[in-house]
């Protein structure tokens, strides 16, 4: 027996920003790091002494969406979808292609009137001056494809609030975070799909957001630079940062996100912490391996997954393990017995049942 393992356990658009920050990003972490170089500038978003606007979203400030219902004609794009986003938070909004999640973006971003419903930010219906905070990646691109790439990142930076002088330092700083300092003086459209991706981030990026919406942001994306994106997220959100973000790649993201809200025609059908939605999920995912091959027990309680070709059990968690082993062992040589919580993919499969 080798490994045994159980666990109980729009169309293209741009949203411009109202913001002055002399520092740009690098103002961003200092500030979190107890610095007070922003002094006697309006800086909004950012909680540090001296500052005119101290406006930076606290432990207890969310963003929600509140049973927002949203028709085109006959479709029903959504139906009464809610969730909640705190500071501090990465949350994955998943669904099937079509489930109603661009349209709860945009409404998010004022770029769509919801039928009911509302977003709320801090409490209270969401103020276009609140929207001011907020940076979108679109799932298509909202870039000029004939502009150089820093040129691109200093003009939505000027169109942000800043200065000509803290958008250069803005940009200079995304460029270096996201790998694209030698690219700055390249076109767009010369870029590679996963560099006008990091650009699209940067321009999200630029003006310090307190609010983060992206659709689809590791679309494109080799597997260093998902890592490398990943890990400004958690950079960002460490520091206080409400990140939203849209992804097809479940496996990819099961990592990132620490909360997670499936949406399904039209209405959120499962939302929490991951880990807890996990733990409290009545399933869990068999994986055994006996002489090489998959092995599933002779039991009318197991479901078999094929997931892109590779094959598990899934049952309750109240589960006879110890039958189950003994029965795998009478089999042959076990050389994978794992009885585990459900993974990300499982949740998604069974909260939309296809």
């Amino acid at each position: 027996m080798r490994q045994i393992g159980t666990s109980s356990a729009l169309s293209t658009c741009h949203i411009h920003h109202s913001a002055w920050l002399p520092d740009g990003p690098a103002g961003y972490r200092a500030h979190f790091r107890g610095s007070k170089r922003v002094v006697g500038e309006r800086c909004y978003g950012v909680s540090v002494p001296g500052c005119k606007d101290d406006t930076r979203a606290s432990e207890a400030t969310i963003l929600s969406i509140d049973a927002l219902e949203k028709r085109y004609g006959d479709v029903v794009a959504l139906a009464g979808a809610s969730f909640a986003v705190a500071p501090g938070r990465i949350l994955g909004f998943l669904g099937p292609n079509g489930a109603g999640k661009t349209t709860a973006m945009r409404c998010i971003l004022g770029l769509v009137r919801p039928d009911a419903g509302e977003v709320r930010w801090q409490g209270r219906a969401v103020t276009d001056r609140d929207r001011l905070r907020f940076g979108y990646m679109p799932e298509e691109r909202g870039l000029y494809p004939k502009m150089r790439v820093r040129e691109q990142l200093v003009h939505f930076g000027r169109l942000s609030g800043l200065s000509s002088s803290a958008a250069g330092k803005a940009a200079d700083s995304w460029l270096g975070v996201l790998g694209l300092a030698e690219r700055a003086s390249d076109k767009v459209d010369d870029l590679s799909h996963g560099n006008q991706q990091r650009v699209q981030l940067a321009v999200a990026l630029v003006h310090d957001p307190v609010v983060l919406i992206l659709d689809e942001p590791f679309s494109g994306l080799d597997p260093l630079a998902v890592v490398e994106v990943a890990g400004t997220l958690r950079d960002l959100a460490d520091r206080g940062a409400a990140i939203v973000f849209s992804s097809h790649q479940l496996d990819l993201v099961e990592d990132i996100l620490q909360d997670v809200a499936i949406i399904d025609h039209g209405r959120v059908v499962l939302s929490g912490e991951l880990e807890e939605l996990k733990t409290r999920s009545s399933r869990r995912r068999l994986d055994v391996v006996v002489d090489g091959r998959p092995w599933v027990p002779n039991t009318h309680s197991v479901e078999i997954v094929d997931d892109q070709g590779r094959f598990h059990s899934v049952v309750g968690k109240d589960a006879p393990v110890a039958e189950i082993l003994a029965a795998a062992t009478a089999a042959g040589e076990v050389d994978r017995f794992a009885f585990e919580p459900p993974t990300l993919s499982d949740l998604f499969r069974e909260a939309v049942k296809r």
